[in-house]
């Protein structure tokens, strides 16, 4: 009886460490954003992320080099609400699949990608999607005031970045399939939402995405604009 019972308890744990983890997930992404936007010279260009559609955010992806491209690791998108005001709820990620530049062991990447037209958002919000074949993507430029001088940025409709030991870089990443996870929407709104109803229907984010909605927020064009207004 006493093993039964402890067997309960140890099962009941794991359930709950489980359903926690998107949650500290989205705590994880709000951290990667922060850290990245929060170094001018070495973050994302605020230029391209005012024009941007979407963010997909998925921290601590994991690689392998002894498996040809394995990688594999789960985050969020959001994406511009409609009229341009603020973001969306976040949606859950699972990447799977591809390369993802030099792989050493198996050691762990922050990957960012801006999606950059209205096509490559639509695209994304499907239950399945994979990079290259279905959407161009390129390595975005480094730097708060860099510019997208390459044929392929100009013309992109996905760029992305990785943070690998603290080094931050535009990232050519092909062949990676993005899938919507269903559970991991169940835990943190209650019921098997796709992506699409999240984003587009103006679903209420839950109470931990506060962070990363209000960092979106702080870094969109409205409030780079603001700031601008106010150090003048």
């Amino acid at each position: 009886m006493k093993l039964i019972i402890v067997a309960g308890l140890a099962f009941t744990t794991s359930l709950l460490a489980i359903d926690k983890e998107p949650a500290k997930r989205l705590g994880e992404a709000a951290a990667v954003f922060s850290e990245v936007m929060a170094a001018p010279d070495k973050g994302i260009p605020q230029d391209l992320l005012d024009k941007s559609h979407c963010i997909v955010i998925v921290p601590s992806l994991k690689t392998a080099a002894f498996v040809v491209g394995g990688k594999y690791g789960k985050g969020y998108l959001s994406c511009r609400n409609k009229g341009g005001e603020g973001w969306s709820a976040p949606a859950t990620v699972r990447i799977e699949g591809g390369s993802v530049g030099f792989q050493i062991g198996g050691e762990t990447t922050d990957l960012i990608m801006l999606v950059m037209s209205e096509r490559g958002a639509d695209k994304l919000l499907s239950s399945k999607f994979t990079l290259g074949a279905e959407g161009s993507v390129a390595a975005g430029p480094v730097g708060r005031t860099a510019t997208a001088q390459t044929d392929a940025q100009m013309h992109a409709e996905i760029l992305s970045w990785s943070r690998s030991q603290g080094l931050f870089a535009g990232l050519a990443l092909e062949g990676a399939t993005l899938r919507e996870d269903l559970d991991d929407n169940a835990t943190l709104y209650g019921k098997r939402l796709e992506n699409r109803d999240i984003v587009t229907n103006g679903r209420p984010a839950p109470r931990s995405a506060a962070a990363l909605i209000a960092l979106l927020n702080k870094y969109s064009a409205r409030e780079s604009g603001k700031r601008a207004t106010e150090e003048q």
